[in-house]
């Protein structure tokens, strides 16, 4: 894989009023996400119950062989220093690791806290809006009839038409026994006799 670097400078040609390339100082590089899983893979294994048993068949194992072995194969008698020493180094490498870990941890829980915060405010604008709508189209029924409105009106328009077809039916059936004055005189023709 070539990379395109600026040609490097020459000794001569390196001024302390000038900036170093980017390359020259750089040291060893590592990728940050990858370490952060290797941590937490770590991390998580430290705190299983597995790690506990293996650790604890290790320890009794390193104790049962250093006790009860002939003295010339002991590694680390009586004081056990040498396993002193190791559990110190374990628990100096542990803490860092899982420390990462719970950093990496609390960026995702703030990511995730900041996408739930972003989810509740569009939900919540969603809710004032259909509200709004809502109080809108209540705004809007209560100028528009309603069913049980035209009912009411159209049973009172049933009931005055009955009554005035009732009061017609009523005043063609009984015949008038005066007339009024201004009402002319029936005019009866005469036949001529045949």
């Amino acid at each position: 894989m070539a990379r395109n670097r600026l040609p490097r400078r020459r000794r001569s040609d390196v001024r302390l009023d000038q900036p170093l390339e980017r390359g020259r100082l750089r040291g060893p590089s590592y990728d940050p996400e990858q370490f952060g899983r290797f941590s937490e893979r770590i991390a998580r294994f430290i705190g299983s119950w597995r790690f506990i048993a293996w650790m604890t068949v290790v320890i009794l194992a390193w104790l049962a062989w250093n006790i009860f072995a002939p003295a010339d194969l002991k590694p680390d008698p009586y004081p056990f220093i040498f396993l002193t020493l190791l559990l110190s180094l374990q628990a100096s490498y542990a803490a860092p690791l899982i420390l990462l870990a719970q950093n990496r941890q609390s960026d995702r829980d703030r990511v995730q806290y900041l996408e739930d915060r972003a989810i509740t405010e569009r939900i919540m604008a969603d809710a004032e809006y259909l509200a709004r709508e809502i109080a809108a189209l209540r705004v809007a029924l209560g100028e528009v009839a309603t069913r049980d409105y035209l009912r009411g009106e159209l049973r009172d328009v049933v009931e005055e038409l009955t009554r005035e077809i009732t009061a017609a039916m009523n005043a063609d059936a009984e015949p008038t026994e005066a007339t009024p004055a201004s009402m002319p005189a029936p005019v009866h023709e005469e036949h001529p006799p045949s």
